[in-house]
């Protein structure tokens, strides 16, 4: 079953006429994703990757029914196409964009909020159910189908893991990429809760960055919630210098806090069984499942 894409998504790509846009729709048409239209204002009945364009995300909706959109605008104009997307009655928004202000996010957020639209990114590789749908960058060739789900700040991280979890035959249910940014959609909490819901996924791996404070709640939600499914945590940013950001504008401990040690310990005490390296994330979710029963 797995999370927020399935055989049923309909996919608008905002952007499909530049060059990322059309590269990335033709890898999830070619990965068996619905993608049923595109949008770039001034370029409405035109076709990219066989793709009808539309100059707008509502003529996408009621020509096509699209319901999920996937956003390569660039950085000053794509809060404004993640608000477009949510005003045309999209579900689910997916943002690749990288490099977008805060500011223009903060208002984004909160009308979200009031829409109840879910929002991927930005600054993220996207999200995937194998086999099923592909909404983003990532190589859908080293995906698996099965039981695992992975929610992942970081993007490299994001398909190490998968690459481990598939050569050990450990297939995935849905994974995400959250992004890096400090104001981001849905954070782990968020989808750790569909993830609960969900009868397909039966382990969480959870890869998280220095900075901010989305591990720590993460971690309370697992104790809060007397979580139902292991999980199985990673902190990248162990080495990084206190104030100088690593990647990710997220990514940066300041005044102390933020720290991956501190981000691993609330992992160790909400029970998750915590990678100590990298290359450990496949053999450490092996274990767990084994401990599980």
């Amino acid at each position: 079953m797995g999370i927020l894409v399935d055989d049923t998504t309909r996919v608008v790509v905002q952007g499909i006429t530049g060059k990322e846009g059309s590269f990335h729709a033709k890898g999830c048409k070619d990965y068996g994703t619905k993608v049923v239209a595109g949008v770039t204002p001034g370029k409405g009945g035109q076709e990219q990757e066989g793709v009808p364009v539309f100059d707008s995300v509502t003529e996408a909706v009621d020509k096509e029914g699209a319901n999920t959109s996937l956003i390569f605008v660039p950085p000053p104009f794509a809060a404004d196409a993640i608000l477009e997307a949510a005003d045309a009655g999209i579900g689910l928004v997916v943002c690749i964009t990288e490099g977008i202000p805060v500011r223009d996010m903060i208002p984004v957020y909160h009308h979200l909020k009031k829409k109840s639209v879910n929002l991927i990114g930005p600054n993220c590789p996207g999200v995937i159910t194998p086999g099923k749908a592909k909404v983003g960058i990532m190589p859908g060739f080293i995906h698996l189908p099965g039981s695992i789900g992975l929610i992942s700040r970081s993007g490299t991280l994001t398909y190490e893991a998968v690459k481990q979890l598939t050569d050990l035959e450990l297939g995935q249910s849905t994974c995400i990429g959250i992004g890096g940014d400090p104001i981001i959609g849905l954070r782990f909490a968020d989808l750790l809760e569909l993830f609960a819901a969900d009868d397909q996924t039966k382990a969480v791996v959870l890869i998280g960055e220095i900075g901010g404070t989305a591990e720590e709640e993460a971690a309370q939600h697992i104790i809060d919630s007397k979580y139902p499914k292991p999980v199985i945590g990673f902190v990248a940013g162990k080495t990084a210098p206190p104030g100088r950001r690593m990647g990710h504008a997220g990514a940066i401990v300041s005044g102390g806090k933020g720290t991956a040690d501190e981000k691993q310990k609330v992992m160790e005490k909400a029970g998750m069984a915590v990678c100590p390296s990298p290359d450990a994330i496949g053999k450490t979710v092996q274990e767990a499942l084994a401990s599980a029963g």
